[in-house]
């Protein structure tokens, strides 16, 4: 499980809409545990194929360490809550610097997993965040087009002085 490395911040492939999986094959499964790696390595709660140049919808979230990984091919939310929460969000893509972002406190999705059966799950609180961000990031929605333009700037120019000290 190799670590590969991860686009920065303003690759334009963070911004571009992933494909969907059509092949569940051992080259998917390698995909996955070497993102696990990846993510870890960061480190990270959540990653996609996406952060590392592979532009298909195959997503990681690890909430409680690596005993805890969950694999998401796929995933495409169907249902969200109108109550919302506010929680920090940043991206390995853009370490360094985070900022409040407000989402749907639940929702509901479907997916596939690694054999490619399909799944339907409903997840709260930092598990649903984790799985709106991810599948923005596969969507070409990166985390900061949900920023107000003011949080926007101000977050850019604190990360770009960061990436050069």
């Amino acid at each position: 499980m190799p670590i590969r490395p991860i686009l920065r911040f303003p690759d334009e492939r963070l911004r571009t809409r992933c494909e969907p999986v059509t092949q569940f094959d051992s080259e998917l499964a390698v995909l996955a545990a070497d993102l696990a790696a990846t993510m870890r390595a960061a480190p990270g709660i959540g990653i996609t194929a996406a952060h590392i140049g592979h532009l298909v919808r195959l997503v990681v979230i690890e909430l409680d360490g690596p005993t805890s990984s969950r694999i998401y091919v796929n995933p495409a939310i169907e249902w969200t809550s109108t109550e919302t929460q506010r929680n920090p969000e940043g991206s390995v893509s853009m370490p360094g610097v985070t900022a409040e972002v407000e989402r749907p406190g639940t929702v509901r999705l479907r997916f596939q997993d690694l054999s490619g059966n399909p799944h339907v799950e409903q997840a709260e609180g930092l598990l649903a965040v984790c799985l709106q961000h991810e599948i923005d990031q596969i969507d070409g929605i990166f985390w900061l087009d949900r920023l107000s333009r003011l949080q926007r700037d101000r977050t850019v120019r604190k990360y770009r002085k960061l990436d050069k000290g």
